[in-house]
C-alpha cells in the first residue's frame, strides 16, 4: 500500500497493471467510485491522462494554472469554434477548477428521468442519504455573509428588489481564504475538490492512481473487456512518449468526464457499431454573460465566485401553444480574472481597452442554460479518432440565450451599473434598461457571441433500450458484462443545476452495482 500518485517518470520498467477494477478518470465520477469500492475492500486502480498537481504547485497565475488545470489550456472548442469547452484534465478532474457550487439533483428532474427515460434506482428517496453523505464529506454549506464580495452583495440586493426567486448557493469549502482563484485551483485546499476528498481517502485504502496515463483501446473477449491498452503521456509535450502499458482487471469503469467518455467509447469500434445512441443526446449547458460598469469598485475576482443565485428561472415557461416565454437557466454573479476578461472581450479597439482599463469597477452576471431536450447536439470522432462536437443552437435555445442576456443586463442595471456590455462580436453596449430590446438583434451563430460550455452531459444516455441508450440503470454498458460508465455522460438531459453533486451521487449507485457484481457490498453510509 502506498499514498504515492504515480507519474510519467515512474513508468520506466512498468509494462502491466492488474487490479479488480480499473477506473478511467479521477474527477467527481471516477474518484467517488474508487472510494466507495475501496471501502468495500476491492483492489482499484485509477488512470488519469492529465498530470498530478497538488495544491503546493498552484501559484494563482492564470496562464500557469491554465496549463496545469485546464484541458488544452482552456482553448478547446466545439467543432465550429462557436463555444469554448471548459473542463479539467489532471488528477481530480474538473472538480479542481469548478466554482464549488453544490446542488442536489432537483426532485423534478429525477422524476422526469424515471418517467420519460425509464431510469430506475436513482429516485429522490434513494439519493437523499447519499446526498447527505456527500454534503458531509465535502463540507457543503451556505457561505458566510463575509464571503459575499461586492458583486455578490449588489446582485443579491438587486434580485430581491426585482422579486426574482433567489437563494444562497451551497458551497463545498472549508477554511476558505477568499483569494478568488477558485477556477485556477485552490492553493490552500479549501475548496473541497476530489484532490482533497475522495482521492486521498481512496489512496489511504490502497487505491493506486496513475497520472499521465491515457486510456486507448479495450480488448474484448465475448461480452467482457479483458484488457486496456494505455499510453504514457510526456507531460512536457502533452503527447504520448511511445511507451504503452497494459491494464488487466475484472471490471472497467469509464469516468473520463462528459467531454471525453463518449469520444473514448466511440473510438472502440465494437461499441460504436453496437450502440447507435453513443455520442447522441449531447448537451453542455451553454453560458453567456453581461458585464456591468459601476461607479464604485467591484473587484469581482476576489472572495468566492457565486454566493447567491437565481433559481426562479431554472425551469422554462411555455404558453398554451408551446411557445417559449422565459427561463430555462440559472443566473449568478460572475467572477472572472483579468487575463480571461481580456481574452473574452470582443475586439482590440479603444472600446475594449476601456473595459480593461476600468476593470476594478467591472462586475457582471453569468448564466447557463438547461439545454432544451429537443435541441441537443452530438459527439462524433473523425478518421483520426479526434473528438468532434456538433451543437445546433436551435430556435428555442436561441430564445433562451436572449432571455438570459436580458435578465443578466436587467440585474446589472438594478445593481447600479451605468452601462452594460454583452459578449457578442459587436460588443453591444446598453446605456439603460430601456435599450434591452437591442439584444433581440444579437446574432447567435459561430463567432458572433462568446459562449462557454462548462457542464457536459449525455452521449452515453442511460435507459432501457440499447437502440436509444448506452447504459442501463446499473451504469453497465449494454451488451458488455463488466463495463460501466460513471460520469455525467449517462444523464438523459441536463440536471438543470451544477452537476458535481449529481455526478457523485450517481457514482455511489454505480459503485454499488459494481461491488454487487463482485459478490461484495459497499459500506453503509456514515454521514446521513
Amino acid at each position: 500500500m502506498t499514498n504515492k500518485i504515480f507519474e510519467h517518470t515512474d513508468y520506466g520498467q512498468l509494462s502491466e497493471i492488474t487490479a479488480d477494477v480499473c477506473i478511467i478518470g479521477s474527477g467527481c465520477g471516477g474518484a467517488t467510485v474508487a472510494h466507495r469500492l475501496a471501502q468495500a475492500g476491492i483492489d482499484v486502480v485509477i488512470l488519469e491522462k492529465g498530470g498530478y498537481y497538488p495544491a503546493s504547485t498552484f501559484d494563482n497565475r492564470e496562464l500557469n494554472q491554465a496549463a496545469k488545470v485546464d484541458a488544452e489550456r482552456a482553448l478547446s472548442t466545439d467543432t465550429n469554434a462557436s463555444t469554448m469547452l471548459t473542463y479539467g484534465e489532471l488528477v481530480g478532474g474538473t472538480s479542481v477548477h469548478y466554482w464549488a457550487d453544490s446542488y442536489r439533483t432537483p426532485a423534478d428532474r429525477l422524476a422526469l428521468w424515471e418517467s420519460q427515460y425509464g431510469i430506475t434506482g436513482h429516485s429522490a428517496e434513494k439519493l437523499a442519504p447519499i446526498f447527505a453523505d456527500i454534503e458531509k464529506i465535502h463540507h457543503i454549506q451556505e457561505a458566510e455573509p463575509f464571503r459575499y464580495n461586492k458583486m455578490n452583495q449588489l446582485f443579491k440586493e438587486a434580485v430581491e428588489a426585482l422579486g426574482w426567486g433567489g437563494h444562497p448557493m451551497l458551497q463545498a469549502r472549508s477554511g476558505c481564504s477568499g483569494s478568488g482563484h477558485c477556477m485556477q485551483g485552490c492553493a490552500i485546499d479549501a475548496k473541497q475538490s476530489q484532490l482533497v476528498t475522495h482521492i486521498p481517502a481512496s489512496l489511504a485504502l490502497g487505491t493506486r492512481i496513475y497520472a499521465d496515463l491515457k486510456a486507448d483501446d479495450f480488448v474484448f473477449e465475448g461480452h467482457r473487456v479483458t484488457q486496456l491498452k494505455a499510453s504514457v503521456i510526456d507531460r512536457a509535450r502533452n503527447r504520448p512518449n511511445g511507451k504503452t502499458i497494459t491494464v488487466k482487471a475484472k471490471h472497467f469503469v469509464v469516468a473520463a468526464g462528459g467531454f471525453n467518455t463518449p469520444a473514448f467509447l466511440l473510438n472502440q469500434p465494437r461499441l460504436r457499431d453496437a450502440l447507435p445512441a453513443l455520442g447522441k443526446h449531447f448537451g453542455f449547458n451553454p453560458c453567456t454573460y453581461a458585464h456591468g460598469l459601476f461607479d464604485e469598485p467591484i473587484i469581482m475576482w476576489r472572495n468566492i465566485p457565486a454566493a447567491y443565485g437565481v433559481d426562479g428561472f431554472r425551469l422554462p415557461r411555455f404558453d398554451a401553444k408551446g411557445q417559449y416565454i422565459e427561463g430555462g437557466y440559472l443566473l449568478v454573479p460572475d467572477q472572472i480574472q483579468p487575463g480571461l476578461m481580456a481574452y473574452t472581450i470582443p475586439g482590440f479597439n479603444d472600446g475594449a481597452a476601456e473595459w480593461m482599463e476600468k476593470m476594478t469597477h467591472v462586475g457582471g452576471a453569468i448564466g447557463w442554460l438547461d439545454d432544451h431536450p429537443d435541441e441537443l447536439g452530438e459527439m462524433k470522432v473523425d478518421g483520426n479518432g479526434v473528438r468532434q462536437i456538433h451543437y445546433p443552437y436551435g430556435p428555442t435555445t436561441q430564445k433562451m440565450l436572449r432571455d438570459l442576456m436580458k435578465k443578466a443586463a436587467i440585474v446589472n442595471f438594478k445593481a447600479g451599473a451605468r452601462k452594460v456590455m454583452l459578449g457578442d462580436l459587436k460588443r453591444t453596449t446598453l446605456n439603460s434598461v430601456d435599450e434591452i430590446d437591442r439584444i433581440d438583434a444579437i446574432e447567435i451563430k459561430p463567432g458572433s457571441l462568446t459562449l462557454v460550455a462548462p457542464h457536459p452531459f449525455g452521449g452515453c444516455r442511460m435507459g432501457t433500450d440499447p437502440k436509444t441508450s448506452v447504459t442501463d440503470s446499473s451504469h453497465r454498458v449494454h451488451g458488455i458484462d463488466n463495463l460501466f460508465v460513471a460520469d455525467p455522460s449517462v444523464f438523459p438531459t441536463g440536471p438543470s443545476v451544477d452537476p458535481s453533486v449529481s455526478i457523485m451521487a450517481f457514482s455511489y449507485i454505480a459503485a454499488e452495482h459494481i461491488a454487487n457484481a463482485m459478490g461484495k457490498k459497499t459500506a453503509p453510509l456514515q454521514n446521513t
